[in-house]
Parts: structure tokens; C-alpha cells; sequence
């Protein structure tokens, strides 16, 4: 469905060159001499690619209804993963295509932030951090501190993280998702 300029708001789904985008940003600029225009920064949806177009207020978008659910991660079978959406019950099957570098932090009943556009799953959006459990790594040594370094610590979803030398096997950590990072020690 075609929109004009005038209709685009911050957060909404736009379809540009045959790519699906969401609007991070919209700006109208009015300058001194000329005619106005908008300055709309956009993010690829399936890329992460950040863009910044510039449109004539006469031109016209054609626009890309994104819906935001809740869905709950149920179970996996093979390269599909099963999601439970929170607000009619139904099962949804997401491609680990789509749910990209967060794949190795999810756990059982994580509950994920999906896009939907025309009801398929276009992009799923993992929690910003998760507490997970310490399952392998070498034991610590007496004197170690949070200033001493760090060791690789395998988690209970199988990730990779790098952890402060004090804390052992068994221990529960909060990780930031995003970039992999050890946040804080979480007491039980």
C-alpha cells in the first residue's frame, strides 16, 4: 500500500528497493531556500544494514505493516525452532536463519520479541540478557580476583563466554546477548 511522505512515523515497516526496513528515524527538514524534505534513517530488517535516504515531500513509500508479538520458545527439532506466540497459543516455526548470532544464548522458554509482516516471522529479537548457568571451565585458584582476567566458560545453552577467574562450575551469570559479554555474578 502506498503512503505519502507525510504519513512515515519512527518505528514503522517500509518496503525500499524490493528490501523490508524499519524506520529508525524520521526527520522533516524544512531549510531557508528550497522546497522541503525528509531525511529517514532505516534499518534492513534482515541485515542489520543501517541506511539514510532523503525523499521530496511529493514522493510516496509503499508501506509494510510490521506487527510486534511476544513469543515463547517451546522446543527444537533440527534446524527449525518451535515458538509459542503468547497471545493466541499458536505454534510458529522460525529458521535459525533468522534468529542469526542470538541462536547460541537461547533457552528453554526464553521469550523472544518477533516482527511479523503479512504473518510470517521476519525477525526475532532475543532478550537483552539472560542468566545462565556455568556448565564447564577451569577451576579458579586462590587469590583470583575480578581484576586478574578472565578464563573461557561454557554455558548451559553451549555458548562460549569469557568469565572473571573467581567464579566456578555451578555458578549462575547474567550475559548480555548481544555481544556475548559476562555482565555480573547472579546469587541463587
Amino acid at each position: 500500500m502506498a503512503i505519502t511522505i507525510n504519513e512515515v512515523q519512527n518505528g514503522m515497516g517500509l518496503v525500499i528497493d524490493g528490501q523490508l526496513y524499519f524506520v529508525v528515524e524520521y526527520n522533516h527538514v524544512k531549510p531557508g531556500k528550497g522546497s522541503a524534505f525528509v531525511r529517514i534513517r532505516l534499518k534492513n530488517i534482515k541485515t542489520n544494514a543501517v541506511l539514510e535516504r532523503t525523499f521530496r515531500s511529493s514522493e510516496s513509500l509503499e508501506d509494510a505493516p510490521l506487527e510486534r508479538r511476544r513469543m515463547q520458545f517451546t522446543y527444537a527439532a533440527g534446524e527449525e525452532y518451535h515458538f509459542m506466540d503468547q497471545s493466541t497459543f499458536e505454534d510458529t516455526v522460525v529458521s535459525e536463519e533468522l534468529l542469526g548470532d542470538g541462536l547460541k544464548y537461547l533457552q528453554e522458554d526464553t521469550v523472544v520479541e518477533a516482527l511479523l509482516y503479512n504473518g510470517q516471522v521476519v525477525k526475532a529479537e532475543l532478550p537483552t540478557f539472560i542468566v545462565a548457568k556455568i556448565i564447564e571451565t577451569d577451576p579458579g585458584l586462590k587469590g583470583d580476583s575480578s581484576r586478574a582476567g578472565y578464563k573461557p566458560a561454557k554455558i548451559d545453552t553451549g555458548a562460549s563466554v569469557q568469565i572473571p577467574l573467581f567464579i566456578q562450575v555451578g555458578e549462575t551469570i547474567k550475559v548480555d546477548t548481544r555481544s556475548g559479554v559476562y555482565v555480573e555474578r547472579v546469587k541463587s
